[in-house]
């Protein structure tokens, strides 16, 4: 008792037992002062890449990214091995050697799959001993009825998000409070931050730069400056992570399998790894082809992606620009790199930027909408059709109808539904109407190729003038739309007989002198440009509407069809082309 009557004595002499107490205090905090020390520092190498405990019965070596984790859960949701795993997206582990079980490497006793998300264990009927097996298809296979093994019995290594407590002991809840506290936040900044520097700790968190947060996006913007600085450095950001991702995947040791195209360019077949990597290829993608044999001098090529893995085989094909020293009689020993193209984050960084200070960029009344302030609805008025429904497509039903002619009266709207209630014929309808108006051509846009494939087709159904823009990456690649493709329709133009004499030129030798390349290109841009403006309709991705084949062109109306699968400032590029009616 500290402060009971005989505390403080007569004379104003202090007690010896505060005295006595005050040391202990003083000793006790010391020592806890000490223990926190000890648990920042000087850490075994084995300890928890996350919280310091290195309990060796508690922690789990990922082979992947050569770290220990525990198997404790601190503030997060799951247990910090299988934190790491899912994050950084590894699979392997390894028990340490001081563990109960030894060093193990935990895999499947009969097919060695090491997949910890997929091994369980049964227990044998007869011995006090477990084996371990995965999921699929070793538990389930008939064989093991044979055996001394139950596979009714097989449970997973993993339950409720941490390893089975038999085989990676849970810390106790002392260890886990004198461990260092990290917060799910943190753990999410830290597998960041491995990715560009495997060596990083939770100390690097704290360095300036590190946690600097781009801004929030706004429900409501002051102006196009505030716009642009804010969704500015989200492109940039995303660009970031997809040039890191592109240029991680190259792949080594790629077997090719050579073929010639019906243009006489050559084609390169290859299949690549599975990886867990979230990259997808795409048609039109940019690879780099390298040879780094000794069968045949050193070699590397461009070419485009014209053919993607799908239901019939892995293979991917690549259509060289050329094939001047290709290396056709190897097929070993080729490497692949992903190369990284910044136009799409171009065109949407010049949209945000076009936004910003070109007053005729926009309507007034949509860029304050599109900046969320408050304007009075705005009626269009225009002609309306007697008859909604356009020729060449379905009837409409109420709905429909009423959403095309409210939109044509609309210099803004938003039509939404669920799948199968006739958006496309409801969106093909509505360019049909817009286009029949006669205020220049109709821009139609989608984020995916596919989706402009499909309104293009729609559309094209009703007898208007419809020209598809592809990027030139992808003019080899085959579409259900193809004959409408601009390359194509020059190709079929009668008005340019000189053009055609070049074109048929160019394909049957591969290339043309250098004067007739400057006048093959000329005429080439001349036919583009007829072509174009004297389309009723332009269908093309929303990064592509920035073209610059499209960029001397204004267009009053313009839909973005599938819009809610494009990001905000990919939809400006379209909108920024002089938008009234969106």
């Amino acid at each position: 008792q500290v402060n009971g009557p005989d505390g403080i004595l007569q004379n104003g002499a202090v007690d010896e037992n505060v005295a006595k107490t005050s040391q202990l205090l003083a000793e006790l905090n010391f020592e806890e002062d000490e223990e926190d020390t000890y648990y920042t520092k000087d850490l075994p190498v084995h300890a928890c890449s996350y919280c310091g405990i290195h309990d060796p019965a508690c922690v789990v070596y990922c082979n992947t990214s050569k770290k220990w984790f525990c198997n404790g859960r601190g503030n997060t949701s799951g247990s910090h091995i299988v934190n790491h795993l899912v994050r950084a997206k590894c699979k392997e582990v390894t028990l340490h050697k001081d563990g109960p079980l030894g060093e193990t490497v935990l895999e499947c006793y009969n097919c060695g799959c090491r997949n910890v998300f997929l091994l369980g264990f049964i227990p044998a009927k007869a011995d006090s001993v477990v084996v371990l097996l995965c999921r699929q298809p070793c538990a389930s296979q008939s064989s093991l009825k044979d055996i001394n093994w139950d596979s009714s019995q097989w449970q997973p290594l993993i339950q409720d998000r941490c390893f089975l407590s038999w085989l990676v002991k849970i810390p106790s809840e002392q260890e886990q409070l004198r461990a260092r506290q990290i917060t799910a936040q943190q753990i999410n900044k830290l597998e960041e931050l491995w990715k560009e520097n495997p060596s990083a700790t939770l100390e690097d968190l704290e360095k300036p730069g590190v946690d600097e947060e781009p801004q929030h996006v706004l429900l409501r913007y002051e102006d196009a400056y505030q716009y642009q600085n804010i969704f500015g450095p989200l492109v940039k950001l995303e660009a970031d992570y997809d040039k890191k991702l592109k240029e991680s995947q190259t792949q080594d040791n790629i077997t090719v399998r050579w073929d010639l195209g019906l243009n006489k360019k050559r084609i390169a077949y290859f299949t690549l790894p599975k990886t867990d990597s979230d990259m997808r290829l795409m048609q039109g993608d940019e690879i780099c082809l390298r040879y780094k044999g000794d069968l045949a001098p050193l070699w590397k090529g461009i070419g485009h992606v014209i053919k993607v893995p799908d239901n019939y085989g892995d293979e991917i094909a690549i259509e060289l620009r050329s094939s001047v020293g290709a290396p056709v009689e190897v097929t070993h020993n080729f490497q692949v790199d992903f190369v990284w193209k910044s136009t799409s984050f171009d065109r949407m960084q010049s949209a945000l930027k076009t936004f910003a200070v070109d007053e005729t960029s926009v309507s007034g009344y949509i860029y304050h909408k599109l900046l969320g302030h408050e304007v009075e609805d705005v009626i269009i008025k225009c002609q309306l059709p007697k008859r909604f429904t356009a020729q060449g497509l379905p009837d409409l039903n109420h709905s429909q109808v009423y959403a095309v002619k409210t939109v044509l009266q609309r210099p803004l709207s938003l039509i939404q539904g669920p799948p199968g209630t006739g958006k496309t014929v409801t969106s093909a309808t509505i360019v049909y109407h817009l286009a029949r108006q006669g205020n220049g051509p109709v821009l139609v846009c989608a984020p995916s190729n596919i989706a402009v494939d499909q309104l293009t087709e729609k559309i094209h159904q009703t007898g208007l003038k419809v020209v598809r823009l592809c990027a030139k990456s992808r003019e080899a690649i085959d579409s259900p739309v193809s004959f409408l493709a601009l390359h194509n329709q020059i190709r079929n133009m009668d008005s340019m007989p000189e053009l055609q004499k070049l074109q048929q030129l160019k394909d049957e030798t591969g290339e043309l002198s250098s004067a007739d390349e400057k006048r093959y290109r000329a005429l080439k841009r001349t036919a583009e440009r007829e072509l174009l403006m004297n389309a009723d309709v332009i269908c093309c991705t929303c990064v592509g509407a920035g073209d610059p084949r499209l960029a001397k062109m204004q267009f009053r109306s313009i839909l973005i069809d599938e819009s809610t699968q494009a990001t905000e400032p990919e939809c400006m590029v379209p909108v920024v082309l002089g938008a009234k009616q969106v």
